[in-house]
């Protein structure tokens, strides 16, 4: 029998004939490109359209069900048992449950006096209240500013208890966990949370207590974000169309449908019966208010977002707090999933569906696919694709669906619909920073218990927003001291992960503008300017 020739060859180059580097660097791409590389670029794409088919069916889902919603769901006071709490004439105040309210704090030097103010201010009887400032400060001027603050409501009448601990053990969980194990709020029914930066209305726990009073089964009342800085700059115009969706739309159908979404840390009101039940704070993970909530979710309680009742907060207005508070938000969720999906599936006290719910939807799609697909997909495997034209990505998948649901994001800030394509590219530019987040969390790897406190400037609300945009960053980084070199600040502002990637888009842009087909580098481009403007740590400038 004769032997078969063999299809596989080794270039004459690679064998010892002299060419120059470049000609055997394009023999051996060429040899492993058709064998490797686009075997494992086509799987790529059809894992990234797979992905992508699930966001958009999630955003179509979540769509249909808020207009559901909106158009012939009950408003929350219909659908559950409320009503008003009032003064009686026999029984005085008796008849108000005894609130807890919590503010946590940390070297919160700006704000400190807003948050402790708006929680006095209150429109709740003085003896049914309880206020504790739970300051984890490691400055000891800022310690004794907020000392002297309650001290001062304190003269006024006002029940407020300024605690401090040894340690920082835990953080923000910690330090709430160990504000309830002090004898002074035992008879305490409820708790209201709220960081250092958020304001909330006098009439907040008159709008939302009663709501837990006439509802044994609810656990939960969360209300929604509004933010005083969103106009300071472009970095907070966009952080505030990602999160307007998030409360518009994602809890509104959370709490409409399965009465479960997460608990957003403060702007929110737990009956501490349901936190006890559910094991009281953990500080296993950075998203110490999502694990309480998925716990006690477990437990069959439910929870009810008001979307109406709202609490004035701040923005970071910086990009480097910014992405800080992005790494924890991304990272948290995702070692949270790889903690207690298995604890989810065993569960047998709450339904099938909504167990389906909290992991696939809740977790799955948007804690983790959603950051996923919108790097690899729209910043890696389609920039590649135009280097290697053997691979295809159909058009469906690379523009119809992107649109749809760029569309279907938008809805929760129609002002902002003219900066909706510079909010894709920035969400871009930030799924880098949260996918690496997310695997960081998944892995449970170097950053993942990692936890910054957000900066916060004060300016911009204890002035109630009234100075002009960049005002409030102008002046605090005019405060700092002591003021270091502009070469020093200049370097402190690189990115150079974003600043490579800019590199690689704008050469993918470049080969397409030469010998592509589809257009691609108009977005290419666009994509690395944004890139660059990150990179170089200038977006929160931008006004």
């Amino acid at each position: 029998m004769v032997d078969s020739e063999p299809k596989f060859f080794i270039p004459e180059s690679i064998q010892g004939v002299n060419f120059d580097v470049t000609a055997q660097m394009r023999m051996v791409w060429e040899v492993i490109k058709a064998p490797l590389i686009v075997p494992l670029l086509n799987m790529a794409v059809y894992i990234c359209l797979a992905m992508a088919l699930m966001l958009f069916m999630e955003r179509v889902y979540m769509g249909i069900v808020i207009i559901l919603v909106k158009l012939f769901w009950k408003k929350p006071h219909q659908r559950y048992k409320f009503e008003p709490l009032q003064e009686d004439e026999e029984l005085g105040n008796t008849n108000f449950p005894v609130v807890l309210v919590q503010i946590p704090m940390f070297n919160e030097k700006e704000v400190y006096k807003v948050s402790i103010g708006a929680a006095c201010n209150l429109s709740w009887p003085a003896d049914r209240l309880v206020i504790q400032v739970l300051d984890d400060s490691t400055d000891p001027a800022i310690k004794q500013m907020v000392e002297m603050e309650c001290q001062r409501w304190a003269s006024k009448g006002i029940n407020i208890t300024y605690q401090i601990r040894e340690t920082r053990g835990g953080y923000k969980a910690g330090a709430l966990k160990e504000g309830l194990k002090r004898s002074y709020v035992k008879h305490c029914e409820y708790v209201a949370i709220f960081d250092a930066d958020f304001r909330p209305e006098p009439d907040f726990l008159r709008r939302s207590i009663p709501f837990l009073v006439g509802n044994p089964d609810i656990a939960l009342v969360q209300a929604r974000w509004r933010f005083v800085n969103a106009d300071e700059c472009l970095l907070t115009r966009m952080q505030e169309m990602s999160l307007d969706y998030h409360f518009t739309v994602e809890q509104e159908v959370g709490s409409a449908t399965h009465a479960f979404f997460g608990f957003n840390g403060t702007a929110g009101v737990w009956r501490i019966a349901a936190i006890n039940e559910a094991g009281g704070w953990k500080d296993r993970t950075t998203v110490e208010d999502m694990d309480l909530a998925v716990r006690a979710s477990l437990r069959g309680w439910k929870f009810l977002y008001l979307g109406d009742l709202q609490a004035k907060s701040e923005l970071p207005s910086t990009l480097r707090a910014f992405r800080f508070q992005q790494h924890r938000w991304s990272c948290g969720p995702a070692n949270l999933f790889r903690k207690m999906v298995m604890e989810i599936v065993r569960n047998k006290k709450v339904r099938f569906w909504k167990k389906v719910y909290v992991i696939y939807s809740f977790f799955f799609v948007r804690k983790i696919i959603a950051h996923m697909v919108t790097f690899f997909f729209y910043c890696l495997v389609i920039p590649l694709t135009i280097l290697i034209p053997e691979v295809h990505v159909p058009i469906w998948g690379a523009v119809y669906i992107p649109s749809v649901i760029t569309i279907l994001n938008s809805v929760g800030t129609p002002r902002s619909i003219h900066l909706l394509f510079y909010w894709i590219l920035f969400e871009n530019v930030m799924s880098l920073h949260r996918t690496k987040a997310t695997f960081i969390g998944l892995l449970e790897y170097g950053r993942a218990n990692e936890w910054v406190v957000t900066e916060k400037l004060g300016d911009s609300v204890n002035s109630n927003n009234k100075n002009k945009p960049g005002d409030a960053a102008k002046k605090n980084a005019a405060t700092k001291a002591p003021k270091k070199t502009t070469r020093s600040k200049f370097v402190e502002r690189l990115n150079l992960l974003e600043l490579g990637f800019a590199a690689f888009l704008f050469l993918c842009g470049c080969y397409d503008f030469v010998h592509g087909k589809h257009n691609y580098f108009i977005y290419l481009f666009l994509q690395t300017i944004t890139f660059s403007i990150v990179g170089f740590g200038y977006v929160g400038t931008i006004v």
